[in-house]
C-alpha cells in the first residue's frame, strides 16, 4: 500500500466525528491522556483484537487495541503509525505505539497495572526503551518475563479497513507482529542473576486503574478450580 504521511478521514472510513475526536488528540500526551481514559477491555467474552472504531464506540480496550488507537492518531498528525511488539515467556506479550523526539524514542501504551505505561521520549534506541519495561515486567509467579523486542511495524502495510473501520477483530495485526523481526533483551548468562520481585514489590504490583470486573474474576475462579481436580 501507499504510505501516506498525512492520514485523511477518507482513507482510515472514519466518520466526521470520528476523524475529528482523533485529530484533537495532536500530541503523544494528548494521545496517552485519552487511553488512559479508556476503561479496561478485560476480554470477559473471549479474546479480542478490536480495530480502532470498536474501541471508540465501547471506550474499553487492552494494550494492542489502545496502541492501535494511539498510532492511528499519529498518522492523522502526520507521523508514521508504529507499533512496538515486546515478547515474554510464561506471560502475555505487550504492544505500545511509537514515536520520536528529536532523534528520541518514546511510547504510548494502554495497561491496567502501573508498570507498563507511558515512556518519554528519553531513549536513544528501541532496545534501550524496551529494557526499560523489563523491571516491572512480571508474572503471578513474579519472575521478569520481558525477553525480546521487535522491529518497528508500520500500520500503513496493513489495510484500514482492517485494522481502524472494521467490523471484525483486527487479528491480521497481531499475526504480522508475530512474524517480524524481535531481538533478545539478554541472554542465559545475564538471566541466571535476575531475582524475583521482593514482597514490597508485590503489594505495590496489585495496584490497579480499573477493578477487575465481577464476571472475569468468577472466569478465573472456575479455572482454577478445573485446574485444581
Amino acid at each position: 500500500m501507499e504510505t501516506k504521511r498525512f492520514a485523511r478521514r477518507e482513507d482510515l472510513g472514519l466518520t466526521p466525528a470520528e476523524f475529528a475526536l482523533l485529530r484533537r488528540l495532536d500530541s503523544p500526551r494528548k494521545i496517552q491522556a485519552y487511553v488512559y481514559g479508556l476503561r479496561q477491555n478485560f476480554e470477559v467474552g473471549g479474546d479480542t483484537c478490536r480495530p480502532v472504531r470498536a474501541v471508540l464506540h465501547t471506550r474499553s480496550a487492552h494494550c494492542i487495541e489502545g496502541a492501535m488507537l494511539a498510532a492511528c492518531a499519529m498518522w492523522i498528525q502526520g507521523e508514521p503509525p508504529l507499533l512496538l511488539d515486546m515478547r515474554a515467556v510464561r506471560d502475555f506479550d505487550h504492544v505500545v505505539a511509537l514515536f520520536r523526539r528529536r532523534g528520541l524514542w518514546g511510547a504510548i501504551s494502554k495497561t491496567n497495572g502501573i508498570g507498563l505505561r507511558w515512556r518519554d521520549p528519553v531513549y536513544r534506541s528501541l532496545r534501550e526503551l524496551a529494557m526499560s519495561y523489563f523491571h516491572e515486567y512480571y508474572n503471578r509467579r513474579d519472575h521478569k518475563t520481558l525477553r525480546e523486542y521487535s522491529v518497528p511495524f508500520d500500520l500503513r502495510r496493513v489495510d484500514p479497513k482492517l485494522w481502524i473501520s472494521g467490523e471484525k477483530n483486527a487479528w491480521p495485526v497481531a499475526e504480522e507482529l508475530d512474524t517480524i523481526r524481535h531481538f533478545p533483551l539478554l541472554n542465559g548468562h545475564h538471566l541466571k542473576a535476575v531475582a524475583r520481585r521482593d514482597p514490597f514489590e508485590r503489594r505495590v504490583g496489585v495496584l490497579l486503574q480499573y477493578r477487575r470486573p465481577r464476571a472475569l474474576l468468577e472466569k478465573l475462579a472456575r479455572s482454577k478450580k478445573k485446574r485444581e481436580k
